[in-house]
């Protein structure tokens, strides 16, 4: 099985790059973020002519929105973090029935936020510790579970493109990263990381000054396994391809094979 991770920035901006994708990495779980449109918009035919008849979205007009597009059945979807009062479409959760057992794929386009000391970072730090709590919820009702999405952290130093310039800026705070660990310490374990990898490995580059060109980046798309799947991971990896294209997404995909 294989499961993706991409923000689009734009669905219906970046339908065709899926499409593409798809064919060519015909994946059994794609999970999207930053679709920018609402569930009536979402371009179900088009999906389910590629082979995902079953999506489940969660959609926002010009902002957020998440789904997971499976060739499988999807059920129990929830959507956003249970007990945390949010207006944005940020999280999608759905399980999937497997020979091995049920699989929980939990999606999130996590918040952005901005500079230590602004209300958009305390936002963000709400938002985390909302979803610290909501995953040891799911945890427990799920051992086999996937949390995976545009995570808006680069955990180590290793994941950006300047540490040291941009230390303690957003992205690199102490206080993101030790959100980050506090999912890790739930039982996650970071798929990616499990594996050797090429340094200066990033998903998201910025499209000013020349980011994707100069590998200015950053590794912010994370997909985390529970320990009762971490047997199963076999590879890891992210597809710079899409980021190539003509208008391409500033993210790039990164899959998991479990």
């Amino acid at each position: 099985m294989k499961i993706t991770t991409w923000n689009v920035n734009s669905l219906t901006a970046r339908l065709q790059h899926v499409l593409d994708w798809l064919a060519a990495n015909p994946v059994d779980v794609l999970c999207l973020q930053e679709l920018k449109l609402t569930d009536d918009k979402f371009p179900l035919m088009a999906l389910q002519a590629a082979g995902y008849e079953h999506c489940a979205v969660f959609g926002q007009k010009t902002y957020n929105g998440v789904a997971i597009l499976s060739r499988a059945p999807l059920r129990e979807v929830v959507r956003n973090i249970v007990g945390f009062d949010d207006e944005h479409s940020r999280v999608i959760a759905a399980t999937l029935d497997h020979p091995d057992g049920e699989l929980r794929i939990v999606n999130g386009y996590f918040v952005n936020g901005q500079a230590p000391g602004t209300d958009k970072f305390a936002y963000k730090m709400n938002w985390l510790a909302g979803l610290q709590r909501y995953m040891a919820d799911e945890m427990q009702r799920h051992p086999r579970l996937v949390l995976l999405g545009d995570f808006n952290v680069a955990p180590e130093d290793r994941d950006s493109y300047d540490p040291v310039g941009l230390r303690e800026t957003i992205h690199h705070t102490t206080a993101e990263r030790d959100h980050f660990k506090a999912l890790l310490d739930l039982g996650l374990v970071d798929s990616f990381r499990l594996f050797e990898q090429p340094e200066k490995s990033y998903s998201w580059w910025d499209y000013r000054m020349l980011g994707y060109q100069k590998n200015r980046g950053l590794r912010i798309d994370h997909i985390l396994v529970s320990d009762a799947l971490r047997p199963a991971v076999k590879a890891c990896g992210i597809d710079r391809t899409p980021r190539k294209w003509k208008q391409p997404s500033d993210h790039a995909p990164v899959t998991v094979a479990l």
